[in-house]
């Protein structure tokens, strides 16, 4: 059984990539799409925002359907209907068409693997939980670099309708069978949470879990986590350009986030089995505001580099931790539910700062008053975080 545990978290991960990269290859898509249908760029980019609305209320609602059902169908369910959405948006004959298949159908199906395979792994594991939690949220890192290059190729080679429609029949392809792989948490794994499954009702119910100050603080540190990295990380390519930076080299400092978000999740993840995961998420995010506020003062791609490392490790690790602490606090079962609540506050988070920096620049021609609020927002996310009470505390209270 130890051996699965890490097969599971490889399934999670080849999950997480690509159902995040096949959402996220609409900017891949944009341009091609644009030329050949005469679609409006703010109407397929709409697409995008209905993607996030609806993976903000999917992830609550996959969450509790894995709690209740388990997470197999759960994710077998996601599968399908992924699959579906792309090969339907590939046959899309208007823009309205579209921005239902791809914007609806592929965000609620995005979002049935996140929250309840992180909480299917973190079941499995009572030692290295945050590594497991960790790699398995990496396979979202990895999505830019797989999903999307396939994606550019693709269309290269056939045109955009192929490539849309062959990237979901890919996603049946590599998601349907790696479904099958997904197991319930072994009851003795030992780990309180299960324990207390086992047990039958032990741990608080949902309702007393979602009126407790544990979620409330896990909510509303999630909620201004990603509310503050969300803008700097959506406008950072025009920002890059605004400061002189060439398209291409600009567009390679994503590249370089992404990069340093994905050996973050690795490093914090080992850190957080450690030294625990509260002190580290604190830590990270501490790390995370300074460095937003400090792309006021950088001009030189050398500079964008160096800072890209920095914003990518710390936004990139805190990100797994909050599962983390959500086991501890509420155990495994009501897990799904919990962590797909404060998904959703997240998703909520991730929707105000592409807008609110696209005003900024509107209003003030510049991003300086973008990259001084989400700085802002950083350090409450920071004060926040400092309120979570000691884990095994309050599961005792909670119980």
């Amino acid at each position: 059984m130890s051996s699965y545990r890490w097969v599971l978290v490889g399934a999670g991960a080849l999950m997480s990539c690509v159902a995040v990269g096949a959402m996220f290859s609409l900017a891949i898509f944009l341009d091609p799409m644009a030329t050949e249908t005469g679609w409006s760029r703010s109407g397929l980019s709409s697409a995008m925002t209905l993607n996030f609305l609806v993976m903000g209320v999917g992830g609550f609602a996959w969450g509790a359907a894995s709690d209740r059902f388990g997470t197999r169908i759960v994710v077998l369910i996601g599968a399908v209907v992924l699959g579906l959405g792309l090969v339907l948006a590939s046959r899309a004959t208007s823009l309205v068409g579209f921005q239902l298949t791809y914007g609806l159908l592929v965000g609620v199906a995005a979002s049935a693997f996140f929250a309840p395979m992180i909480a299917a792994v973190s079941g499995w594991f009572d030692e290295n939980r945050s590594l497991a939690v960790s790699l398995v949220s990496a396979g979202m890192g990895v999505a830019p670099m797989t999903i999307s290059p396939l994606a550019r190729w693709l269309i290269t080679a056939y045109d955009w309708r192929t490539a849309m429609l062959l990237i979901g029949l890919l996603a049946w392809a590599l998601l349907l069978p790696a479904a099958l792989l997904v197991r319930r948490p072994a009851a003795d794994a030992g780990s309180a949470g299960a324990a207390a499954s086992a047990a039958g009702g032990g741990g608080p119910s949902v309702g007393a879990a979602f009126r407790s100050p544990q979620f409330l603080v896990l909510g509303l540190t999630f909620f201004a986590c990603c509310a503050a990295h969300s803008g700097p990380i959506f406008h950072m390519v025009s920002y890059a350009i605004v400061c002189g930076i060439a398209p291409l080299a600009a567009v390679s400092i994503y590249s370089v986030e992404g990069l340093a978000g994905l050996g973050g999740r690795v490093l914090l993840g080992l850190l957080g089995d450690r030294y625990g995961a509260k002190p580290v998420l604190v830590a990270g995010l501490m790390v995370q505001a300074l460095a937003i506020g400090s792309y006021t003062f950088v001009s030189s791609l050398g500079e964008f580099y160096a800072l890209a490392v920095i914003f990518g490790t710390a936004y990139g690790g805190v990100m797994p931790l909050y599962a983390v602490l959500a086991r501890d606090y509420f155990g495994q079962r009501i897990l799904g539910t919990v962590f797909g609540a404060a998904t959703m506050l997240s998703s909520i988070g991730m929707a105000i700062g592409p807008l609110f920096g696209g005003w900024v620049f509107d209003t003030f021609g510049n991003y300086a008053w973008l990259f001084i609020a989400s700085s802002g927002l950083g350090l409450a996310a920071v004060a926040i975080a400092l309120a979570f009470p000691s884990p095994r505390r309050e599961r005792l209270q909670l119980a």
